[in-house]
């Protein structure tokens, strides 16, 4: 089945700094994708060449297997973009910008449009700039599904919201994705408002992937390990150690597909998806640790 979005060995550079260097990564149709990474990750720079603003320095990027090429006609019909700062005019009405999405969407659905407003007590004859900052996220967010895309990009939409509306707008995003054929690729670098609705990750930072994959996947294959020292640090030669926390004689580890665990003195327990995303942002190398031999094989 085809990827809805396909990066590969993606860069971007401005002047003598790299915004994003080598990304490579896959969305499969139908996932809701949360691309999460700090401020200044290379989120926004990624998703402005996924819709087409940029043109990457190195590398391709394609949507539903067609190369993105600029701002095509057969690109912009196939997409949903909402940008980060809600993207309306402030003096239009309401009704004024669903008059402009319908003359510039082939595909528009103004009954959906409408609907959907209605249902969140939206005034069509009010006018953008007077609407608070929930309901011109969600007008937003009602623009780019009215033109019926099979990929809905949103680039840190509720990142100026308080949680009361942020939940609200996720909320309605996942009504959205339930009633229809869509995916949905989702910036933020809120760890918790993307957990309840991703069922995909891409972790960035610096402007390189860290981590990509099903996040029910990624959760199961890496796990906590807690122990003495020199217990773990035996156990983490057979391990991928992501992130290593120790104290004089305790050592904890975030590992990914460990081997079998038969020593009675280590903990094991699983991980949540903020945990997991911020031990890969951070990174904390595994300390070097003198790793004793067995003393009663070694005197026989």
């Amino acid at each position: 089945m085809t990827p809805a979005l396909t990066a590969f060995q993606l860069a971007r550079r401005y002047g003598r700094s790299w915004a994003l260097r080598d990304c490579s990564f896959e969305v499969p149709p139908g996932a809701v994708a949360a691309l999460i990474g700090p401020n200044g990750a290379g989120k926004t720079t990624l998703i402005e060449i996924a819709v087409g603003l940029l043109q990457p320095s190195e590398g391709r990027i394609s949507v539903f297997g067609e190369p993105v090429r600029g701002e095509s006609r057969a690109l912009l019909s196939r997409v949903g973009f909402v940008a980060q700062e809600a993207p309306l005019y402030r003096s239009f009405t309401v009704e004024d910008m669903l008059n402009v999405g319908r003359h510039l969407n082939p595909h528009w659905d103004d009954s959906l449009a409408r609907d959907r407003l209605r249902r969140l007590s939206i005034p069509l004859d009010r006018t953008c700039g007077r609407l608070s900052g929930g309901q011109q996220a969600q007008v937003a967010l009602t623009l780019a599904v009215a033109k019926r895309p099979e990929l809905l990009i949103l680039d840190e939409p509720v990142a100026r919201l308080d949680p009361l509306a942020r939940r609200e707008f996720l909320e309605s995003l996942m009504e959205i994705v339930a009633g229809g054929d869509l995916t949905v690729l989702l910036s933020s670098h809120v760890i918790s408002d993307l957990e309840r609705v991703s069922d995909h990750l891409v972790v960035l930072s610096e402007g390189t992937i860290l981590l990509t994959g099903a996040t029910e996947r990624l959760l199961a294959e890496h796990l906590v390990l807690s122990g003495p020292r020199e217990d773990i640090a035996r156990l983490a030669q057979r391990c991928t150690v992501v992130d290593a926390r120790t104290s004089e004689r305790q050592m904890t580890l975030l590992v990914r597909r460990p081997e079998s665990l038969m020593d009675p003195s280590i903990t094991v327990s699983g991980i949540d998806l903020e945990e997991l995303v911020l031990a890969y942002l951070r990174r904390r190398p595994l300390p070097h640790v003198a790793v004793q031999t067995d003393l009663v094989a070694s005197a026989s």
